[in-house]
């Protein structure tokens, strides 16, 4: 098992689904954790402290940059800098392009993609002068393909693949990397929303789930957070030193076709 003790590994967004379950992971693995984002912040820490490390929240609204400098801030004068990035704090909305209001368009370009790049610009120059650090993405299947109506959705996954790219290639002579994960469905929140508008239409629940798995996920089944939380333990450990710059498919086959 990968041993993480005295790293500290911030997640972002993660209060509920993939990025609850990351830091879990993590912090079984050894690491103190930095939360964020919104909902039941004591509850959350309480699931997390449960693996005996330091843990600590800050309720940073991504889409500013004046508040991740804060949560940076924060991380380094109580928890002396961040160790592992984890990027997974992300929105969705479904319109056609001529549909697409240009505020969801900001909203989401501006949470799932452009936050990433304040998150490393900000985290880097700490990694670097300890010597070590990982960064790791949750991008998607969209940051490769594309799906009707998610325009703002696959652009900006696409924009952290290729962000990822040239973080990693910038940082390939040195014991920090960057990579990007990108799962196929998984049953957060989001999906969970696509699979409700379905029933809505008078399907059945387990059809209807059944058949958005179908539609693109050979497998049938979801990826789990802790499948999620396991590769990034891997990303963070020796065996995944030389992965630099990597998309990661973990989406049931999706991609294969």
């Amino acid at each position: 098992m990968t041993n993480l003790h005295g790293r500290t590994a911030l997640v972002t967004g993660s209060t509920s689904g993939i990025g609850l379950g990351i830091a879990l992971s993590l912090a079984e693995a050894g690491a103190d954790l930095i939360l964020n984002g919104f909902g039941d912040a004591a509850a959350v820490i309480a699931q997390v402290q449960a693996f005996g490390g330091k843990v600590g929240h800050h309720p940073a609204d991504v889409s500013d940059p004046a508040q991740l400098a804060e949560l940076f801030a924060y991380a380094e004068h109580d928890f002396g800098g961040v160790d592992i990035l984890v990027n997974n704090a992300g929105i969705q909305h479904v319109a056609a392009v001529e549909d697409f209001p240009v505020e969801r368009w900001d909203s989401i370009i501006a949470i799932n993609l452009s936050s990433v790049f304040h998150t490393t610009r900000l985290g880097l120059p700490g990694m670097k002068a300890k010597g070590w650090g990982r960064i790791v993405n949750i991008a998607s299947v969209h940051g490769q393909v594309g799906s009707v109506g998610k325009a703002a959705y696959v652009a900006a996954k696409h924009g952290v693949i290729g962000l990822t790219k040239v973080v990693g290639l910038e940082t390939a002579a040195s014991n920090v990397t960057c990579n990007a994960i990108c799962p196929g469905w998984v049953l957060t929140p989001l999906v969970q929303k696509q699979i409700d508008d379905r029933i809505a239409r008078g399907i059945d629940p387990q059809q209807a789930q059944h058949d958005l798995l179908a539609e693109k996920q050979p497998s049938l089944e979801f990826v789990t957070p802790p499948q999620l939380g396991e590769l990034v333990l891997f990303l963070c450990s020796d065996a995944g030193s030389q992965v630099r710059g990597a998309a990661w498919n973990i989406d049931g086959g999706w991609l294969a076709q």
